[in-house]
Protein backbone atom coordinates (compact mmCIF):
# COMPACT_ATOMS: atom_id res chain seq x y z
CA UNK A 1 0.00 0.00 0.00
CA UNK A 2 2.72 2.72 1.07
CA UNK A 3 6.08 2.75 -0.44
CA UNK A 4 9.11 1.09 1.33
CA UNK A 5 10.48 4.39 3.12
CA UNK A 6 7.60 5.35 4.27
CA UNK A 7 6.48 1.90 5.29
CA UNK A 8 9.84 1.84 7.41
CA UNK A 9 9.12 5.10 9.28
CA UNK A 10 5.96 3.97 10.24
CA UNK A 11 7.00 0.55 11.37
CA UNK A 12 9.57 1.98 13.05
CA UNK A 13 7.47 4.80 15.02
CA UNK A 14 5.20 1.90 15.93
CA UNK A 15 7.50 -0.41 17.23
CA UNK A 16 8.96 2.39 19.45
CA UNK A 17 5.47 3.31 21.16
CA UNK A 18 4.49 6.00 18.85
CA UNK A 19 1.54 6.71 17.03
CA UNK A 20 2.06 6.96 13.11
CA UNK A 21 -0.28 7.83 10.18
CA UNK A 22 -0.49 8.65 6.28
CA UNK A 23 -2.40 12.29 6.44
CA UNK A 24 -3.43 14.47 4.16
CA UNK A 25 -3.17 14.94 0.39
CA UNK A 26 -1.65 11.20 -0.09
CA UNK A 27 -4.87 9.61 1.58
CA UNK A 28 -7.07 11.87 -0.68
CA UNK A 29 -4.92 10.94 -3.68
CA UNK A 30 -4.80 6.81 -2.48
CA UNK A 31 -8.55 6.76 -2.34
CA UNK A 32 -9.01 8.36 -6.05
CA UNK A 33 -6.83 6.23 -7.14
CA UNK A 34 -4.25 8.37 -8.13
CA UNK A 35 -0.72 7.99 -7.12
CA UNK A 36 0.38 10.31 -3.99
CA UNK A 37 2.80 13.00 -5.09
CA UNK A 38 4.38 12.75 -1.59
CA UNK A 39 3.39 10.95 2.21
CA UNK A 40 3.27 13.13 5.22
CA UNK A 41 3.09 11.80 8.21
CA UNK A 42 1.38 12.50 11.87
CA UNK A 43 2.91 11.33 15.14
CA UNK A 44 2.41 11.59 18.69
CA UNK A 45 6.00 12.07 18.97
CA UNK A 46 7.16 15.44 19.89
CA UNK A 47 10.11 16.78 17.73
CA UNK A 48 12.28 16.49 19.95
CA UNK A 49 11.47 12.74 20.13
CA UNK A 50 11.49 12.53 16.49
CA UNK A 51 15.28 13.83 16.50
CA UNK A 52 16.17 11.56 18.73
CA UNK A 53 14.25 8.78 16.76
CA UNK A 54 15.94 9.41 14.15
CA UNK A 55 19.42 9.21 15.67
CA UNK A 56 18.78 5.91 17.73
CA UNK A 57 17.93 4.33 14.42
CA UNK A 58 20.57 5.89 12.01
CA UNK A 59 18.32 7.74 10.22
CA UNK A 60 19.14 11.23 7.81
CA UNK A 61 16.54 13.58 9.05
CA UNK A 62 16.71 17.61 9.19
CA UNK A 63 14.13 19.74 10.90
CA UNK A 64 11.45 20.83 8.14
CA UNK A 65 9.71 23.51 10.27
CA UNK A 66 11.04 22.45 14.03
CA UNK A 67 8.60 25.64 15.44
CA UNK A 68 5.61 23.31 13.75
CA UNK A 69 6.78 20.35 15.09
CA UNK A 70 7.90 19.34 11.52
CA UNK A 71 11.28 17.11 10.67
CA UNK A 72 11.88 15.55 7.31
CA UNK A 73 13.74 12.29 7.26
CA UNK A 74 15.19 11.25 3.97
CA UNK A 75 15.12 7.52 3.07
CA UNK A 76 16.68 5.68 -0.26
CA UNK A 77 16.23 9.67 -1.09
CA UNK A 78 12.51 10.14 -0.42
CA UNK A 79 12.04 12.98 1.48
CA UNK A 80 9.18 12.21 4.11
CA UNK A 81 7.47 14.85 6.58
CA UNK A 82 6.68 13.83 9.40
CA UNK A 83 4.59 16.21 11.89
CA UNK A 84 3.79 16.34 15.46
CA UNK A 85 -0.22 16.36 16.25
CA UNK A 86 -0.97 19.78 16.79
CA UNK A 87 -3.18 22.81 16.88
CA UNK A 88 -2.44 26.54 15.29
CA UNK A 89 -3.17 30.27 16.48
CA UNK A 90 -3.21 32.44 13.79
CA UNK A 91 -2.70 36.47 14.10
CA UNK A 92 -1.96 39.08 11.72
CA UNK A 93 0.02 36.70 9.28
CA UNK A 94 -2.31 35.02 6.85
CA UNK A 95 -0.08 32.24 6.23
CA UNK A 96 2.13 31.60 9.29
CA UNK A 97 0.90 30.62 12.95
CA UNK A 98 1.08 32.86 15.52
CA UNK A 99 1.32 29.93 18.05
CA UNK A 100 1.38 26.11 18.09
CA UNK A 101 0.63 23.82 20.53
CA UNK A 102 1.10 19.91 20.67
CA UNK A 103 -1.27 17.80 20.68
CA UNK A 104 -1.89 14.00 21.68
CA UNK A 105 -5.07 12.67 19.56
CA UNK A 106 -5.15 12.43 15.85
CA UNK A 107 -9.29 13.68 15.50
CA UNK A 108 -7.90 17.06 17.01
CA UNK A 109 -4.85 17.10 14.70
CA UNK A 110 -7.44 16.47 11.86
CA UNK A 111 -9.29 19.15 12.84
CA UNK A 112 -6.58 21.80 11.87
CA UNK A 113 -6.68 21.09 8.58
CA UNK A 114 -8.45 23.00 5.59
CA UNK A 115 -11.47 20.98 3.98
CA UNK A 116 -12.64 17.69 4.57
CA UNK A 117 -11.30 15.46 1.56
CA UNK A 118 -7.34 16.57 3.00
CA UNK A 119 -8.45 15.72 6.63
CA UNK A 120 -8.36 12.36 6.96
CA UNK A 121 -5.80 9.71 7.66
CA UNK A 122 -4.83 5.90 7.01
CA UNK A 123 -2.92 3.39 9.69
CA UNK A 124 -0.71 0.77 8.36
CA UNK A 125 -2.98 -1.40 7.98
CA UNK A 126 -4.98 0.43 5.54
CA UNK A 127 -8.03 1.41 8.08
CA UNK A 128 -9.38 5.00 7.29
CA UNK A 129 -9.57 7.50 10.13
CA UNK A 130 -12.67 10.07 8.69
CA UNK A 131 -14.24 12.18 11.75
CA UNK A 132 -15.05 14.96 8.95
CA UNK A 133 -16.72 12.70 6.34
CA UNK A 134 -14.04 13.76 4.10
CA UNK A 135 -14.85 10.47 2.17
CA UNK A 136 -18.00 10.95 1.41
CA UNK A 137 -17.62 15.04 0.09
CA UNK A 138 -14.66 13.49 -1.98
CA UNK A 139 -16.68 10.51 -3.78
CA UNK A 140 -19.77 13.11 -4.60
CA UNK A 141 -17.24 15.49 -5.64
CA UNK A 142 -17.68 18.51 -2.94
CA UNK A 143 -15.23 20.80 -1.66
CA UNK A 144 -16.00 21.85 1.80
CA UNK A 145 -14.14 23.21 5.13
CA UNK A 146 -13.25 21.65 8.31
CA UNK A 147 -15.46 23.53 11.03
CA UNK A 148 -16.45 26.49 10.49
CA UNK A 149 -15.20 27.81 7.19
CA UNK A 150 -14.85 31.54 8.53
CA UNK A 151 -12.20 29.95 10.96
CA UNK A 152 -10.63 27.93 8.39
CA UNK A 153 -9.56 30.73 6.18
CA UNK A 154 -8.85 33.56 8.49
CA UNK A 155 -5.56 31.02 9.36
CA UNK A 156 -4.68 30.78 5.97
CA UNK A 157 -5.63 32.78 3.63
CA UNK A 158 -3.76 30.64 0.68
CA UNK A 159 -6.53 28.18 1.22
CA UNK A 160 -8.92 30.23 -0.78
CA UNK A 161 -6.63 30.42 -3.76
CA UNK A 162 -6.62 26.53 -2.74
CA UNK A 163 -9.98 25.76 -2.71
CA UNK A 164 -9.63 27.33 -6.67
CA UNK A 165 -6.85 25.00 -7.49
CA UNK A 166 -8.57 21.53 -5.85
CA UNK A 167 -11.48 22.63 -7.89
CA UNK A 168 -9.65 23.02 -10.82
CA UNK A 169 -7.49 19.77 -10.27
CA UNK A 170 -10.35 17.59 -9.60
CA UNK A 171 -13.50 19.18 -11.14
CA UNK A 172 -15.09 19.49 -7.56
CA UNK A 173 -17.98 22.04 -6.67
CA UNK A 174 -17.05 24.03 -3.53
CA UNK A 175 -20.15 23.93 -0.56
CA UNK A 176 -21.90 26.94 -0.21
CA UNK A 177 -20.89 27.80 3.31
CA UNK A 178 -17.04 27.44 2.01
CA UNK A 179 -17.46 29.21 -0.98
CA UNK A 180 -19.08 32.34 0.46
CA UNK A 181 -15.95 32.33 2.86
CA UNK A 182 -13.45 32.45 0.44
CA UNK A 183 -14.56 35.71 -0.32
CA UNK A 184 -14.68 37.25 3.06
CA UNK A 185 -10.98 36.16 4.05
CA UNK A 186 -10.03 38.55 0.90
CA UNK A 187 -8.51 41.48 3.24
CA UNK A 188 -6.22 38.35 4.48
CA UNK A 189 -4.51 37.90 1.27
CA UNK A 190 -2.01 40.73 1.70
CA UNK A 191 -0.14 38.66 4.35
CA UNK A 192 0.86 35.95 1.49
CA UNK A 193 3.65 35.89 -0.58
CA UNK A 194 3.65 36.36 -4.09
CA UNK A 195 5.42 33.02 -4.45
CA UNK A 196 2.93 31.30 -2.82
CA UNK A 197 0.08 32.92 -4.83
CA UNK A 198 1.62 32.46 -7.98
CA UNK A 199 2.31 28.65 -7.01
CA UNK A 200 -1.04 27.81 -6.87
CA UNK A 201 -1.96 30.19 -9.73
CA UNK A 202 0.75 27.93 -11.93
CA UNK A 203 -1.34 24.95 -10.67
CA UNK A 204 -4.94 26.22 -11.30
CA UNK A 205 -2.93 26.54 -14.98
CA UNK A 206 -1.59 23.42 -15.60
CA UNK A 207 -4.78 21.54 -14.11
CA UNK A 208 -7.43 19.26 -15.78
CA UNK A 209 -10.45 22.18 -15.72
CA UNK A 210 -8.26 25.63 -15.11
CA UNK A 211 -11.06 27.38 -16.12
CA UNK A 212 -13.13 26.37 -13.29
CA UNK A 213 -10.27 27.33 -11.14
CA UNK A 214 -9.90 30.94 -12.60
CA UNK A 215 -13.91 31.36 -12.78
CA UNK A 216 -13.62 31.20 -8.94
CA UNK A 217 -10.90 32.95 -8.64
CA UNK A 218 -12.88 35.78 -10.28
CA UNK A 219 -16.03 34.96 -8.55
CA UNK A 220 -14.53 35.31 -4.87
CA UNK A 221 -12.95 38.53 -5.91
CA UNK A 222 -9.43 36.61 -5.25
CA UNK A 223 -7.72 38.19 -8.61
CA UNK A 224 -9.02 41.55 -7.00
CA UNK A 225 -6.75 41.44 -3.99
CA UNK A 226 -3.22 42.05 -3.14
CA UNK A 227 -0.96 40.25 -2.00
CA UNK A 228 3.06 40.75 -0.69
CA UNK A 229 6.34 40.67 -2.15
CA UNK A 230 9.28 41.53 -0.72
CA UNK A 231 12.68 42.98 -2.05
CA UNK A 232 16.28 44.91 -1.20
CA UNK A 233 14.12 48.21 -0.83
CA UNK A 234 11.59 46.64 1.81
CA UNK A 235 8.38 45.38 1.67
CA UNK A 236 4.73 46.58 -0.66
CA UNK A 237 1.69 44.54 -2.06
CA UNK A 238 0.92 44.30 -5.24
CA UNK A 239 -2.18 43.78 -7.11
CA UNK A 240 -2.66 39.42 -8.06
CA UNK A 241 -4.77 39.72 -11.40
CA UNK A 242 -7.13 42.61 -11.78
CA UNK A 243 -6.26 42.56 -15.78
CA UNK A 244 -8.34 39.69 -16.32
CA UNK A 245 -11.34 40.90 -14.11
CA UNK A 246 -11.62 43.89 -16.56
CA UNK A 247 -12.30 41.09 -19.40
CA UNK A 248 -15.61 39.80 -18.00
CA UNK A 249 -18.29 40.96 -20.10
CA UNK A 250 -16.33 42.69 -22.66
CA UNK A 251 -18.18 42.09 -25.81
CA UNK A 252 -16.16 41.42 -29.42
CA UNK A 253 -16.96 41.97 -33.07
CA UNK A 254 -19.60 38.90 -33.51
CA UNK A 255 -18.69 38.75 -37.50
CA UNK A 256 -15.34 37.14 -36.03
CA UNK A 257 -16.17 35.79 -32.11
CA UNK A 258 -18.93 34.16 -30.80
CA UNK A 259 -18.24 34.80 -27.11
CA UNK A 260 -17.12 37.56 -25.03
CA UNK A 261 -13.13 38.02 -24.16
CA UNK A 262 -13.52 36.62 -20.80
CA UNK A 263 -15.35 33.64 -22.01
CA UNK A 264 -13.07 32.90 -25.00
CA UNK A 265 -10.35 33.58 -22.94
CA UNK A 266 -11.18 30.41 -20.57
CA UNK A 267 -11.54 28.13 -23.52
CA UNK A 268 -8.45 29.15 -25.48
CA UNK A 269 -6.76 28.28 -21.62
CA UNK A 270 -8.44 24.83 -21.92
CA UNK A 271 -7.86 23.94 -25.38
CA UNK A 272 -3.78 24.72 -25.44
CA UNK A 273 -1.07 22.01 -24.15
CA UNK A 274 -0.50 22.03 -20.57
CA UNK A 275 2.69 23.78 -20.70
CA UNK A 276 3.37 26.37 -18.63
CA UNK A 277 4.22 29.18 -21.02
CA UNK A 278 1.42 28.22 -23.31
CA UNK A 279 -1.12 28.31 -20.61
CA UNK A 280 0.35 31.83 -19.40
CA UNK A 281 0.31 32.66 -22.77
CA UNK A 282 -3.39 31.51 -23.41
CA UNK A 283 -4.69 33.30 -20.43
CA UNK A 284 -3.14 36.96 -21.30
CA UNK A 285 -3.05 36.74 -25.16
CA UNK A 286 -6.49 39.09 -25.31
CA UNK A 287 -5.86 40.76 -22.33
CA UNK A 288 -5.36 44.06 -23.82
CA UNK A 289 -8.44 44.00 -25.53
CA UNK A 290 -11.31 46.34 -24.62
CA UNK A 291 -8.64 48.78 -23.03
CA UNK A 292 -8.74 52.71 -24.07
CA UNK A 293 -6.45 53.29 -26.86
CA UNK A 294 -7.40 50.07 -27.75
CA UNK A 295 -10.71 49.48 -28.22
CA UNK A 296 -12.43 50.74 -30.86
CA UNK A 297 -14.83 51.01 -33.44
CA UNK A 298 -14.02 49.86 -37.09
CA UNK A 299 -15.55 51.77 -40.53
CA UNK A 300 -18.54 49.23 -40.34
CA UNK A 301 -19.24 50.67 -36.52
CA UNK A 302 -18.19 46.81 -35.18
CA UNK A 303 -15.90 46.73 -32.27
CA UNK A 304 -11.96 45.92 -32.72
CA UNK A 305 -8.83 46.00 -31.15
CA UNK A 306 -6.68 46.85 -33.45
CA UNK A 307 -2.69 45.98 -32.29
CA UNK A 308 -3.85 44.83 -28.82
CA UNK A 309 -1.46 42.27 -29.19
CA UNK A 310 1.58 44.40 -29.28
CA UNK A 311 -0.19 46.27 -25.93
CA UNK A 312 -1.23 42.76 -24.10
CA UNK A 313 2.46 42.27 -24.39
CA UNK A 314 3.65 44.94 -22.42
CA UNK A 315 1.02 44.16 -19.76
CA UNK A 316 1.98 40.19 -19.91
CA UNK A 317 5.75 41.71 -18.80
CA UNK A 318 4.23 43.61 -16.18
CA UNK A 319 2.30 40.99 -14.83
CA UNK A 320 5.12 37.94 -14.90
CA UNK A 321 7.66 40.48 -13.59
CA UNK A 322 5.19 41.23 -10.62
CA UNK A 323 4.76 37.29 -10.33
CA UNK A 324 8.37 37.10 -10.46
CA UNK A 325 8.26 34.10 -12.99
CA UNK A 326 11.77 33.57 -14.13
CA UNK A 327 12.85 35.26 -17.13
CA UNK A 328 13.28 32.90 -19.56
CA UNK A 329 9.55 31.72 -19.14
CA UNK A 330 8.45 35.52 -18.91
CA UNK A 331 10.18 36.22 -22.76
CA UNK A 332 8.83 33.80 -24.70
CA UNK A 333 5.10 34.31 -23.28
CA UNK A 334 5.09 38.06 -23.80
CA UNK A 335 6.66 37.16 -27.37
CA UNK A 336 3.56 34.22 -27.91
CA UNK A 337 1.38 37.35 -26.69
CA UNK A 338 2.90 40.06 -29.31
CA UNK A 339 3.52 36.89 -32.33
CA UNK A 340 0.28 35.69 -31.56
CA UNK A 341 -2.04 37.75 -34.47
CA UNK A 342 -0.20 37.14 -37.49
CA UNK A 343 0.27 33.92 -39.34
CA UNK A 344 1.61 33.51 -43.58
CA UNK A 345 -0.34 31.22 -45.57
CA UNK A 346 0.79 27.88 -45.98
CA UNK A 347 3.08 28.45 -48.80
CA UNK A 348 6.96 27.97 -48.81
CA UNK A 349 7.50 31.37 -49.93
CA UNK A 350 5.58 32.70 -47.30
CA UNK A 351 6.59 30.80 -44.65
CA UNK A 352 10.48 31.22 -44.78
CA UNK A 353 10.17 35.01 -45.14
CA UNK A 354 8.04 34.87 -41.86
CA UNK A 355 10.74 32.57 -39.87
CA UNK A 356 13.39 34.98 -41.02
CA UNK A 357 11.42 37.32 -39.27
CA UNK A 358 10.98 35.57 -35.94
CA UNK A 359 14.67 33.79 -36.11
CA UNK A 360 15.59 36.94 -35.05
CA UNK A 361 14.13 36.82 -31.21
CA UNK A 362 15.60 33.22 -31.18
CA UNK A 363 18.98 32.16 -30.38
CA UNK A 364 19.16 29.18 -33.05
CA UNK A 365 17.54 26.53 -34.85
CA UNK A 366 16.08 24.51 -31.90
CA UNK A 367 14.99 27.56 -30.10
CA UNK A 368 13.33 28.70 -33.41
CA UNK A 369 11.16 25.43 -33.59
CA UNK A 370 10.33 25.04 -29.83
CA UNK A 371 9.24 29.04 -29.93
CA UNK A 372 6.79 28.67 -33.54
CA UNK A 373 5.12 25.62 -32.43
CA UNK A 374 3.55 26.74 -29.85
CA UNK A 375 3.33 29.59 -31.25
CA UNK A 376 0.75 27.48 -34.08
CA UNK A 377 -0.47 25.78 -30.92
CA UNK A 378 -1.61 28.81 -29.13
CA UNK A 379 -3.03 29.92 -32.94
CA UNK A 380 -4.38 26.45 -33.16
CA UNK A 381 -6.44 26.90 -29.47
CA UNK A 382 -7.17 30.72 -30.64
CA UNK A 383 -9.48 29.02 -33.17
CA UNK A 384 -11.08 26.70 -31.28
CA UNK A 385 -12.10 28.93 -28.28
CA UNK A 386 -14.58 30.58 -30.48
CA UNK A 387 -13.61 31.86 -33.53
CA UNK A 388 -16.50 31.76 -36.25
CA UNK A 389 -16.30 29.49 -38.98
CA UNK A 390 -12.37 28.33 -38.20
CA UNK A 391 -12.41 24.60 -39.94
CA UNK A 392 -10.30 26.27 -42.92
CA UNK A 393 -7.90 28.45 -40.91
CA UNK A 394 -7.65 25.16 -38.75
CA UNK A 395 -6.40 23.13 -41.54
CA UNK A 396 -4.32 25.93 -42.79
CA UNK A 397 -2.36 25.94 -39.22
CA UNK A 398 -1.75 22.30 -39.61
CA UNK A 399 -0.49 22.66 -43.05
CA UNK A 400 1.65 25.64 -41.74
CA UNK A 401 3.11 23.35 -38.74
CA UNK A 402 3.95 20.42 -41.26
CA UNK A 403 5.76 23.24 -43.04
CA UNK A 404 7.78 24.94 -40.04
CA UNK A 405 9.01 21.52 -39.43
CA UNK A 406 10.35 20.42 -42.92
CA UNK A 407 11.99 24.35 -43.50
CA UNK A 408 13.72 24.38 -40.51
CA UNK A 409 15.39 21.46 -41.11
CA UNK A 410 16.59 22.04 -44.73
CA UNK A 411 16.59 26.08 -44.64
CA UNK A 412 19.42 27.72 -42.47
CA UNK A 413 18.32 30.59 -40.55
CA UNK A 414 21.11 31.27 -38.17
CA UNK A 415 24.86 31.38 -39.93
CA UNK A 416 26.19 28.09 -38.00
CA UNK A 417 23.59 26.13 -40.21
CA UNK A 418 25.71 26.76 -43.14
CA UNK A 419 27.51 24.57 -44.88
CA UNK A 420 30.67 26.28 -43.92
CA UNK A 421 31.76 28.03 -40.54
CA UNK A 422 32.98 31.27 -39.92
CA UNK A 423 36.56 30.32 -40.17
CA UNK A 424 36.14 29.46 -44.53
CA UNK A 425 34.96 32.75 -44.48
CA UNK A 426 37.64 34.70 -42.55
CA UNK A 427 40.00 32.47 -44.55
CA UNK A 428 38.80 34.33 -47.91
CA UNK A 429 38.05 37.75 -46.00
CA UNK A 430 40.45 37.69 -43.26
CA UNK A 431 39.22 38.09 -39.62
CA UNK A 432 36.64 40.91 -38.62
CA UNK A 433 33.02 42.43 -38.45
CA UNK A 434 32.50 41.63 -42.14
CA UNK A 435 32.86 38.04 -41.41
CA UNK A 436 29.23 38.29 -39.55
CA UNK A 437 28.07 40.42 -42.33
CA UNK A 438 28.94 37.70 -45.12
CA UNK A 439 27.27 35.17 -43.39
CA UNK A 440 24.01 36.70 -42.88
CA UNK A 441 24.49 37.59 -46.69
CA UNK A 442 24.82 33.79 -47.53
CA UNK A 443 21.87 32.91 -45.22
CA UNK A 444 19.40 34.65 -46.92
CA UNK A 445 20.98 33.87 -50.37
CA UNK A 446 19.77 30.68 -49.71
CA UNK A 447 16.44 31.27 -47.75
CA UNK A 448 15.87 33.58 -50.97
CA UNK A 449 16.92 30.14 -53.30
CA UNK A 450 19.76 32.27 -55.38
CA UNK A 451 22.47 29.88 -53.44
CA UNK A 452 22.58 25.78 -52.83
CA UNK A 453 23.64 25.30 -48.59
CA UNK A 454 26.42 23.17 -49.95
CA UNK A 455 30.23 23.47 -49.04
CA UNK A 456 31.39 24.02 -53.08
CA UNK A 457 28.32 26.05 -53.88
CA UNK A 458 29.01 28.29 -50.44
CA UNK A 459 32.71 28.55 -51.19
CA UNK A 460 32.03 29.35 -54.82
CA UNK A 461 29.64 32.39 -53.77
CA UNK A 462 32.53 33.54 -51.34
CA UNK A 463 34.98 33.64 -53.92
CA UNK A 464 32.93 35.82 -56.07
CA UNK A 465 32.15 38.09 -53.35
CA UNK A 466 36.02 38.59 -52.63
CA UNK A 467 36.27 39.54 -56.27
CA UNK A 468 33.13 41.95 -55.75
CA UNK A 469 35.11 43.60 -52.80
CA UNK A 470 38.41 43.64 -54.22
CA UNK A 471 37.05 45.34 -57.51
CA UNK A 472 34.84 47.72 -55.03
CA UNK A 473 38.23 48.59 -53.07
CA UNK A 474 40.07 49.17 -56.52
CA UNK A 475 37.37 51.58 -57.72
CA UNK A 476 37.16 52.90 -54.42
CA UNK A 477 41.14 53.64 -54.66
CA UNK A 478 40.79 55.14 -57.93
CA UNK A 479 38.13 57.69 -57.29
CA UNK A 480 40.14 58.99 -54.46
CA UNK A 481 43.07 59.43 -56.58
CA UNK A 482 41.54 61.40 -59.06
CA UNK A 483 39.76 63.63 -56.51
CA UNK A 484 43.06 64.66 -55.31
Amino acid sequence: MFPPPVRKVMDLLLDSGYKAYVVGGAVRDMLLGRKPREYDLATDACPNALQRFAETHGLRSFPKGAAFGVVSFIIDEMEIEVATFRTEVYGADAHRPEKVDFLWALEDDLARRDFTINAMALDRDGRVYDPYQGKNDLETGVLRAVGNADERFAEDALRAFRACRFAAEYGFSIEEKTLSAMSRTRDRVAGLSVERVREELDRILLSPHPAVGLELLRETGLLETRCRVRSAAGEETVPVLPELVRLYGVPQNPRYHEFNVWEHTMRVVEAVEPKIALRWAALLHDVAKGMPGVRALNRRGEWSDYRHEQAGASIAEEVLKRFRIQPVEARRVAWLVRRHMFHPAPREPKVIKWLSVLAVDFRNREDLTEGVLQLLALREADLKGGKIAPAQRLDDNEQLKALVIDIIQRVPFYPVDLAVNGSAVARYLGEGPQVKAVLDDLVMDVQHGRLVNEVGAVEKALKKKLKVEETNVIHKERRQERRR
